[in-house]
């Protein structure tokens, strides 16, 4: 079978997203199922059949969403809607649309050099508990408390730390 020219082929856009609280692994399938559902009871059936979202792929805190050319808005305002993933709580913020997926890459790849240039693992004293600073953007900050069994994650500000 020969592959469709490029001018008869489906036009598509890929949606780039941060998965927040930075640490939970999600599955590709399970984020798949919490995107649609977000689509379909925010636009409904036929226009959740028409946006057609896809996740490409996941890569650390970020996930590829692809989605038809002209309805990268109505996938945006429904990926700010989900809440929570196979009972996991998370945020999806919408970072960069594009025609490739090779371009998110490369956003990706600019990301994560300049995350890690902000923050060292360091260590520290909250409410009497040990906790590894996980993220650190601008006044949030998540911490994860150190533990054998349960691992507490903590959302914090630049306040909290400093009492």
């Amino acid at each position: 079978m020969t592959s469709r020219p490029p001018t008869l082929r489906e036009k598509r856009r890929y949606v780039l997203v941060q998965i927040e609280p930075v640490g939970i692994l999600l599955d590709q399938k399970e984020l798949y199922f919490a995107v649609l559902e977000a689509v379909t009871s925010l636009w409904g059936d036929a226009a959740g059949a028409f946006v057609h979202p896809a996740v490409v792929a996941i890569e650390g805190s970020f996930a590829v969403i692809r989605c038809r050319r002209g309805t990268e808005r109505e996938l945006a305002i429904a990926l700010s809607c989900i809440t929570s993933c196979s009972g996991q709580r998370i945020v999806l913020h919408t970072v960069a649309t594009s025609g490739t997926i090779e371009s998110l890459r490369e956003r990706m790849a600019l990301m994560k050099i300049s995350d890690n240039e902000d923050v060292q693992p360091v260590e520290c004293a909250f409410k009497g508990h040990l906790c590894t600073v996980c993220k650190c953007t601008g006044q949030k900050i998540d911490v994860i408390e150190k533990g054998f069994k349960n691992t507490t994650r903590f959302f914090l500000t630049k306040e909290d730390l400093e009492n």
